[in-house]
């Protein structure tokens, strides 16, 4: 397959003239730069069809290799009619910012603004151990498999239960593991559903 050198040339402008259009604060520079990609890529399309060829009719006299290929005549009317829609909808977009602003520049948000000088690290989602920002006692089996908390406790060095700091009380471990269970034996539910 030859390539025509001409064709390429001239889809290589429309489309660096399209991306430097797309780019520009005015409304119409990128509905213009919109329309000059749609028929750089209609372009693009048409080349990659190769050579013209016969009309893509049956015939048992034509040699298959002689019929021109359809599917890129398909894609460009496809890219056409695409073209079309987005272009109306940007004519929509671009009378209605007139109407009201009387200009079709787009102007700099405070809050895009805000949200691009935000850093990008977030020290408790990108933490390697999640820290735990939860009110409640830890109440889940500890270390070793046995205990409630990881708070071990020697049964003969000490006669007092394990105590578990939930907020600004202090409560037996036993209580606090209770309360994590359906039914809780702690919390005595009032009317409606309500506790007491």
């Amino acid at each position: 397959m030859s390539v025509n050198l001409t064709l390429l040339t001239v889809m290589g402008a429309l489309y660096a003239c399209g991306i430097y259009l797309i780019l520009e604060r005015s409304l119409t520079r990128v509905l213009l730069g919109l329309m000059l990609l749609a028929n750089a890529t209609n372009l693009l399309i048409l080349a990659t069809g190769g050579y013209a060829g016969l009309a893509p009719f049956f015939s048992k006299d034509t040699d298959p290799h002689a019929y021109n290929d359809p599917l890129p005549q398909a894609l460009i009317l496809t890219s056409i009619v695409i073209s079309f829609a987005v272009t109306a909808f940007m004519l929509g977009i671009i009378y209605r910012a007139w109407v009201l602003a009387r200009q079709d520049e787009i102007q700099d948000d405070v809050e895009d603004r805000r949200v691009a000088e935000t850093p990008s690290f977030d020290a408790e989602d990108d933490a390697v151990i999640p820290v735990e920002t939860s009110e409640f006692p830890l109440t889940m089996l500890g270390s070793d498999g046995t205990d409630v908390t990881d708070s071990v406790t020697d049964a003969a060095a000490t006669d007092s239960a394990a105590k578990v700091k939930a907020g600004a009380k202090t409560m037996l471990a036993e209580d606090a593991a209770l309360e994590e269970k359906p039914g809780s034996a702690n919390v005595h539910p009032g009317p409606e559903g309500g506790v007491k």
